[in-house]
């Protein structure tokens, strides 16, 4: 080696031999580059009696190529050799002391001996970090982790050790990508524990754990900063959060599609449920139950198998009624098993027609391989049966045991209650009325009303996007639905209407954002085939119209926001009632603008979601105090109505009530649901009347009656009403109470 190479290095060595000038180096590592002034005042340096000093110690820096002034910038920065040096220096430090060895159980479940490079390349992988500035976080990282006295360290730690220098370096937009997602211990003990004391199993725990962490992740990284605020805040609630990015929220069938087509795929994992198009009623019911499993593990929540008795019909034709009976009661049973992969129970709304309509009279049939020509027309006393024979099966069924599953939704058209068939049919949905409360009933008396589908929720699929009624409610669904909470809205604006209007504006605007970003994900999960049986397709044509889902757009707490404004409930006062109507007119305004746009089916709806009104309640009350809040419930559990109940104490009174909500139900074209709160003890005859009163008036398009009942364990019996001990064997420890909360039953323990 020449003489000149050892000049060099022992000129470089020299450097360091002073603590000063080592000192200068490891700040401009660790900080950037410094000015005169700013490296003197954090090495604390006094500038009259350290400036000649200092300016000596910098020069030699600079004149052995460790540091290099930037003229422009004004401020001196450390170079390559500078940076070499200093992973010298520490790298000797750390071989002198012989720190001790750091041993790291890894998210891979082994043990392994500490690396900071590791910190390093998991920033610049995960957040994009710059590879500079993610040494200094990992270099800093390690010097803290050494003053830990722990046995061993985990990944968790260390990440949390990470985002605690990126917080105080205010690099948080990197924290957000690099957060560990997931529950804490005590949450996921708490949540078992939980479990025990509620209808549920194993997969219950499963499938909340996973949701917390979907949930987690799509608020860091998938929403808006304003958008996630606004849900966490409550302002918003962002309904199914935790699948969010998964699933769409619900689906309305077209059984006629597996009719003609069967159940065929291409895809290697579904091969085995291939089937053939079903030729008898036994093979229809299997085919439609497969679907449903199918599709139970793709969709969120309910599933819509409308005109279910018409589309049947023609399998039922020469079939004894036992074997459809036998049929019918092996359909609700699998309804009321675990339908889906994850354990959780399917939720089914059936549609059922009294007669047969306009619209689908005409139309020929494309399965079972008839020589003959056949349309819906020629089977309309086959569906009058199978309407009949699940009504009565859904009556002694729930004799013995509570029945929850299928939803029913009659349609009621003109001329529906002076039928003879039909009005056998009503007489019998209102005796299921009576004693369970399990049936829904859609006014579709009005042409705005002849073509829409209801799933029990309350959503409405109408023929209002692309003008046919396949195209716009079957084979469709709901992309999810964002909650705006009104009361919220209410006690911002202090009593000043437009500043209500530009609050709700805002909210409004969030929320079609919050529906674009879902609707994108879903289309992508679509392409990703990680929903196989929606994208199914048969001679080229895809099984789910994505492009024709709703996003819906829903309110909750409409009186108590009215209250708050207005100082009047709901249904109570006409200025109270044209507030709500004005409200909601704006947010149709809103949605509006919206709606033409390609592949984005916005619409303004009032429909049940019980976890909104409680979640959204509980915050505003934490928020405002009891003074200023509007709740329904107790201290410990308050709720906003997110459904509006109807009395029928006096004609009158229903009159009025009937005007205002048909009113609102004709501005909420997304969904809507209303409960007529009859008398317990009321018959089939007197629920039947109210009905005819308001199909009459063409005002409620969809309602269901207010009926709580029990089921004593015992003797196996369910009884209407909440009895204090059960009627038949007088035991008080067995009896269960069912009653409606929103739209859906459940046990009053729950």
């Amino acid at each position: 080696m020449s003489s000149r190479p050892r000049r060099v290095g022992a000129r470089v060595l020299k450097a360091v031999s002073s603590s000063l000038r080592l000192q200068v180096l490891n700040l401009l590592f660790d900080q950037g580059p410094l000015s005169y002034t700013e490296i003197m005042n954090i090495m604390r340096l006094n500038p009259t009696r350290d400036a000649g000093r200092f300016a000596y110690h910098l020069k030699f820096l600079v004149k052995t190529d460790l540091i290099e002034p930037d003229a422009e910038a004004k401020k001196y920065r450390l170079t390559d050799l500078g940076r070499m040096l200093v992973d010298v220096t520490e790298a000797i430090e750390e071989h002198s002391f012989k720190r001790r060895k750091m041993l790291v159980r890894t998210s891979r479940l082994a043990m392994e001996e500490f690396d900071r490079n590791k910190i390093a390349e998991a920033l610049t992988k995960e957040a994009n970090v710059p590879q500079d500035l993610a040494q200094k976080i990992a270099r800093e990282t390690e010097g803290r982790l050494l003053e830990v006295k722990a046995k061993y360290l985990t990944a968790p730690l260390i990440r949390e050790f990470v985002n605690a220098i990126l917080i105080e370096k205010g690099l948080e937009e990197y924290r957000h990508k690099l957060t560990r997602l997931g529950l804490p211990v005590y949450d996921v003990t708490q949540l078992v524990k939980s479990a025990g004391t509620k209808p549920s199993n194993v997969d219950t725990i499963h499938s909340a754990a996973g949701n917390a962490v979907i949930e987690e992740y799509t608020l860091l990284n998938i929403l808006p900063r304003d958008i996630a605020d606004a849900h966490l805040s409550g302002s918003l609630h962002l309904n199914n959060l935790g699948a969010w990015i998964l699933k769409p929220s619900e689906f309305s069938h077209d059984i006629r599609f597996f009719f003609k087509h069967g159940l065929q795929f291409s895809k290697p994992s579904y091969l085995a449920a291939s089937t053939s198009p079903p030729k008898t009623l036994e093979a229809a019911f299997s085919t439609v139950l497969t679907a449903l499993r199918m599709t139970g593990t793709e969709i969120l929540g309910e599933q819509l198998l409308d005109y279910f008795n018409i589309f049947m019909a023609p399998f039922a034709r020469g079939v004894e009624q036992e074997e459809i009976r036998k049929n019918l009661k092996f359909f609700i049973s699998s309804l009321n098993q675990a339908l889906t992969d994850t354990g959780s129970q399917s939720t089914v709304s059936v549609g059922l027609e009294l007669g047969i309509p306009d619209f689908l009279k005409d139309e020929k049939l494309e399965h079972r391989g008839r020589k003959k020509a056949d349309t819906y027309k020629d089977y309309i006393e086959e569906s009058h049966l199978l309407a009949s024979l699940l009504l009565e099966t859904l009556l002694e069924e729930s004799k013995t045991k509570p029945l929850l599953r299928p939803s029913i939704v009659l349609k009621i058209r003109t001329h529906d209650f002076q039928n003879k068939e039909p009005v056998s049919i009503l007489s019998l949905a209102h005796r299921l009325a009576a004693e369970t409360g399990l049936p829904c009933f859609a006014n579709s008396t009005t042409k705005d009303q002849s073509h829409v589908s209801y799933a029990s929720t309350g959503t409405r699929f109408a023929d209002n996007w692309k003008g046919d009624w396949e195209i716009d409610t079957v084979r469709t669904g709901t992309i999810d639905s964002v909650v705006i909470n009104l009361p919220r809205i209410a006690y911002e604006s202090d009593g000043k209407i437009s500043t209500f209007q530009t609050l709700l504006d805002e909210q409004v605007e969030m929320a079609l954002r919050a529906m674009e970003i879902k609707y994108q994900t879903i289309k992508l999960r679509g392409r990703e085939d990680l929903l196989p049986f929606l994208t199914n397709k048969s001679n080229g044509d895809q099984y789910a119209r994505f492009e024709n889902f709703t996003r819906v757009i829903s309110l909750v707490g409409l009186d108590e926001a009215v209250q708050s404004f207005i100082g009047k409930p709901l249904l109570r006062d006409n200025k109270a009632s044209d507030f709500a109507e004005q409200a909601i007119k704006r947010i149709n305004e809103n949605v509006e603008g919206n709606f033409r746009r390609p592949e984005s089916r916005p619409v303004a709806a009032m429909i049940p979601c019980e976890n909104a009104s409680r979640r959204l309640a509980q915050l505003d009350v934490e928020r405002y105090g009891w003074a200023k809040v509007h709740v329904r419930g107790t201290k410990e559990q308050p709720y906003y109505t997110d459904v509006v109940e109807v009395p029928v104490d006096e004609k009158e009174a229903l009159d009025e009530s009937l005007e205002i909500i048909g009113k609102i139900q004709k501005l909420t074209a997304g969904g809507h649901f209303n409960l007529i709160q009859a008398d317990q003890e009321a018959g089939s005859d007197e629920l039947m009347a109210i009905s005819k009163r308001i199909s009459s008036d063409d005002k409620i398009g969809l309602y269901a009656f207010s009926r709580s009942f029990s089921y004593c364990s015992r003797c196996r019996k369910t009884v209407s009403g909440q009895p204090k001990k059960c009627p038949t064997c007088g035991s008080i420890d067995s009896l269960s109470v069912y009653r409606r909360t929103s739209s859906e039953y459940s046990s009053v323990a729950d």
